[in-house]
């Protein structure tokens, strides 16, 4: 199964929005358009935006020390959550201030000069589309057969569906943008074009305000999907010299490293040696099928509260306690 490159689309848009946000701040100098300055404004902060994203990736990679025993993988996660407070503010907040003053001081948009505007949005519209045909093509490898609702909302990776949020709104906005400007310009009021700067800001306000939701959630610390915790499971209890699995919980910490804490009740004959081979083996196995969870942690308990392992089976996703394995 191919993996989703994340730098990769990171990079694309952010290249596109460079040469888009120059472009749109000269047509909105040109042709005095609210709208069309609240879409440059927008690219300004989407630019801003896969920049931190990049630092994101960047400082995630850095390895565990002694500040950081576990590593810095959370930080795929902060830095999304700066990106959703910049597109309320920088994007979202500036768009609708501008658009609101706009229209108590309805300026005069030069309609000769709106041919700027048209040209540099329809162009831009274009480069949209372009960056999020990457973000979608690399989206529909984390789909496995889920829907694209639940693969955004419960995704463990945010880059991606961040990136594919973020160009939808471009394209929806330049529209936006386009009906208001040309309204503007067939009828010479310049309300329209004040109204298409709000409702630019109030798509951008919303779409942060989603993005926040995910990574709200992922910051403080969300489980491993229920599929790769049954998993986890069921190699546990198939080791030999394993009774059962009383306890199971799980943390992402990033995208890629979760942690695993597992208690659980052995075989009473078994020695302190035979226990930690056995420990060992489950180690090696999970991290064998499930590479992400590299912290693995397990506790001898035979009395553990059932965490974890109650909703699972509860869920269907694991069988009770099954035959082990040599």
């Amino acid at each position: 199964m191919s993996v989703p490159d994340t730098r990769k689309v990171v990079i694309a848009a952010l290249a596109g929005n460079v040469a888009i946000a120059a472009c749109k701040f000269g047509a909105a100098f040109l042709s005095h358009s609210t709208s069309t300055l609240a879409e440059a404004v927008h690219s300004l902060a989407d630019t801003g935006n896969q920049a931190l994203l990049l630092i994101g990736m960047r400082l995630a990679a850095r390895p565990a020390d002694e500040r950081f025993p576990f590593g810095r993988s959370s930080e795929r996660y902060f830095w999304p959550f700066v990106v959703a407070l910049m597109l309320f503010s920088v994007g979202g907040a500036f768009a609708v201030f501008q658009g609101i003053h706009e229209l108590f001081e309805p300026g005069a948009p030069e309609p000769r000069m709106l041919a700027w505007s048209y040209a540099v949005l329809g162009v831009s519209l274009a480069m949209e589309a372009m960056s999020f045909r990457v973000a979608w093509i690399e989206l529909q490898k984390m789909t496995r057969g889920r829907s694209l609702a639940k693969v955004i909302f419960e995704t463990r990776d945010p880059t991606i569906p961040l990136v594919l949020a973020e160009d939808a709104t471009a394209i929806l906005g330049l529209i936006l943008a386009l009906v208001a400007i040309t309204l503007t310009h067939f009828t010479g009021l310049a309300l329209y074009d004040a109204l298409g700067s709000v409702l630019i800001g109030l798509l951008l306000a919303f779409v942060a305000i989603v993005i926040a939701r995910i990574t709200h959630g992922l910051l403080i610390g969300e489980s491993a999907s229920p599929e790769e915790q049954a998993r986890a499971l069921v190699l546990t209890e198939q080791t030999r010299g394993v009774d059962r699995v009383t306890q199971l919980l799980t943390m992402h910490l990033g995208p890629d490293v979760v942690i695993l804490a597992l208690k659980v009740a052995f075989r009473d004959d078994m020695t302190a040696a035979a226990i930690e081979e056995t420990t060992n083996l489950i180690e090696t196995r999970i991290r064998a099928e499930l590479p992400q969870m590299r912290k693995i942690f397990i506790e001898v308990d035979a009395h553990g509260d059932g965490r974890g392992v109650e909703r699972l089976r509860a869920l269907g996703a694991a069988p009770g306690p099954v035959k082990e394995l040599s």
